[in-house]
């Protein structure tokens, strides 16, 4: 059994990731955005205190979300490392992932100006855990969420967007609290994608990365 602390609890990623934890019987602190502070190092010290494992799926409300990325992983790189909580999941977003030719959706002509603020707040927020020592790994849909696909229970992961892919967020979720059961991840940002019919049928499930 793992402690494991998830601020955003409140969203629909966020409470995915609470139930899927949860039934696995893992210690689970769910919080949403009144329970603690997450652009507060000592309110995210204050709940992570006595955990082993940090999920985070939060977004703004009403800041400049490059102001609240930045804050939000800076306050969570402190306040974790000060109470001795080494790892950190952090829900990320499709657009940073490098194409097949190594361009992100977000660098490109045509990425619509309206989502640009959003995707590069999350960019601050990768570089900022890139600067820390935790050991975080980022966990993106590859291409966005299929939200009247009913869950396979599993999924591949990959390092290449696919903006066509869609994945239920319930198999996102999984994906999630499989990275928090696991050590030594560093430094990653892995995007989540279904199983194709071959995958289901001869890979365990939630086992295949692409």
């Amino acid at each position: 059994m793992t402690r494991i602390v998830i601020f955003g609890a409140g969203g629909k990623t966020g409470s995915m990731a609470v139930a899927d934890a949860t039934a696995r019987g893992h210690h689970v602190t769910p919080l949403r955005s009144a329970d603690a502070d997450i652009t507060d190092p000592e309110a995210v010290a204050r709940v992570a205190w006595r955990h082993e494992v940090a999920i985070a799926a939060v977004a703004p409300t009403e800041a400049d979300p490059r102001d609240f990325f930045q804050i939000a992983a800076t306050a969570l790189v402190t306040g974790l490392q000060s109470v001795g909580v080494a790892r950190l999941v952090w829900v990320s977003i499709a657009s940073l992932l490098p194409d097949a030719s190594g361009v992100a959706a977000v660098d490109t002509d045509g990425f619509p100006g309206a989502y640009r603020p959003f995707s590069l707040g999350h960019r601050i927020a990768l570089e900022t855990l890139r600067a820390s020592d935790l050991q975080w790994t980022a966990v993106s849909p590859a291409g966005d969420f299929a939200p009247e696909t009913p869950p396979v229970g599993g999924y591949a992961l990959t390092g290449v967007a696919d903006q066509a892919s869609r994945i239920t967020r319930a198999d996102h979720a999984r994906a999630l609290v499989d990275m928090a059961e696991q050590s030594g991840l560093r430094g990653k940002h892995l995007g989540v994608v279904p199983l194709s019919p071959a995958e289901k049928a001869s890979a365990a499930l939630g086992d295949g990365q692409r």
